[in-house]
């Protein structure tokens, strides 16, 4: 993995707390305007701009961008974020639960990217990677990082520890709880020398922000009379995260009906799937298992383990087993990713979620799964395939505004 040490652009620290925001992409327009209201400072001004402008502009509209670049200049230019003296790394701790994950900040090459050595397992959508290809070429930033993800190495494990016992440059907890502390660091050189023993990064969340960084750094690259083959265009902002710091959550499902099979069909036709049990607990206790509320009630369904190929890195993820056995042929739920009946509840929102949605009459069914690994998630990367859609939620998210990459 090569890492390249850069200039960031980031809050003055009496203004960290109010510059970070959650990431664009985890809250629609209203959520965003909501959160940001009374504050100026707010990142979201930049990731989306939106809020700033009338509610019936397009989401793609050429004002969008300019606004966000507009918003971008204007925290420059009045000191709320500010240029780093020289180029610099960060350490990244996220605490939640009294779980923390440390991660460097550094920029990442797009041609790591092209060539795999950042894997990814995720497709992205044409339209939402046309948006933010255009968001960073509008900005000429990188204005959110990307989430990597690396199997752990105790030599960068060292290198990190030093680091964090000095003074942040950042200490604050959020809304949300979940407190995030930032160190620079004085010399980038080792760390820049242990990850080129990395031999791989995976792309835990973000894959629309590395796409569009990836095609933006191209298309930069190729427009003369700018490329010498070293400019900023070539590296993209990430965070890396050791694996064994960090925590998938389950992405749960909920439908909209039963498909004209009333409580008593399904129920029947889930019990030649697997064993059903009325259950108390609404969280599965092993990967081949799934909780289901129906009708005011929780039920366990366990698949037969000797019917799983646990060789087969896409085929043995629950969400695939629950889709392939259960969504399609009993719900008629065909490709999750177009099928308006059914709908996502990331994990973090809790198995109360599930029984509210179905209690209020929205939804018909819900179901909770066991998360996804990662080593599942690396395992499919690995073998150059895609994970079906909606398959982990990672928590807590990376805060956006702390650092911006200039290109």
């Amino acid at each position: 993995m090569r890492l390249h040490p850069f200039r960031a652009l980031r809050p003055r620290p009496e203004l960290a707390e109010r510059v970070a925001s959650v990431p664009y992409d985890v809250v629609n327009r209203s959520e965003a305007a909501a959160l940001a209201e009374g504050n100026p400072h707010s990142f979201l001004h930049v990731g989306r701009s939106d809020i700033d402008l009338p509610a019936d502009v397009d989401p793609h509209d050429a004002r969008i961008y300019s606004k966000a670049r507009e918003a971008l200049d204007r925290f420059e230019a009045e000191g709320t974020l500010i240029r780093e003296g020289e180029p610099s790394l960060y350490l990244y701790r996220q605490t939640m639960d009294g779980r923390s994950q440390t991660g460097v900040v550094a920029c990442v090459h797009i041609d790591d990217y092209e060539h795999d050595i950042i894997r990814k397992h995720e497709k992205t959508r044409q339209d939402k990677e046309d948006d933010r290809t255009r968001h960073v070429l509008t900005l000429r930033a990188n204005a959110e990082p990307v989430f990597l993800t690396y199997r752990p190495r105790p030599e960068l494990h060292q290198l990190t520890a030093p680091v964090a016992a000095g003074a942040p440059l950042y200490d604050f907890t959020a809304p949300d709880g979940v407190r995030h502390t930032v160190w620079r660091i004085a010399d980038p050189r080792p760390f820049v020398d242990a990850f080129r023993q990395v031999p791989l990064a995976y792309v835990a969340d973000g894959h629309h922000r590395s796409a569009s960084a990836w095609r933006a750094g191209r298309e930069l690259r190729s427009a003369p009379p700018q490329h010498r083959g070293d400019g900023e265009y070539n590296w993209f902002l990430a965070v890396l995260f050791p694996s064994d710091e960090l925590r998938i959550l389950p992405y749960n499902r909920v439908v909209r009906d039963l498909a004209d099979l009333g409580k008593h069909g399904v129920l029947a036709r889930l019990a030649r799937v697997g064993q059903v049990s009325v259950t108390e607990d609404p969280v599965p206790p092993r990967p081949g298992s799934f909780c289901f509320f129906l009708a005011g009630r929780w039920y366990l369904l366990e698949l037969d383990e000797t019917t799983i190929d646990r060789h087969d890195p896409i085929a043995s993820l629950d969400v695939s087993l629950l889709q392939d056995r259960v969504l399609g042929p009993v719900l008629g739920i065909g490709d999750p990713r177009t099928d308006k009946r059914i709908d996502f509840v990331g994990g973090i929102r809790g198995t109360a979620e599930l029984e509210r949605r179905v209690r209020s009459g929205e939804m018909a069914i819900a179901f909770s799964l066991c998360p996804t690994t990662l080593e599942q998630l690396m395992a499919v990367a690995d073998t150059g395939q895609i994970m079906p859609p909606k398959s982990t939620w990672f928590e807590p998210k990376l805060r956006s505004g702390l650092f911006v990459h200039t290109l």
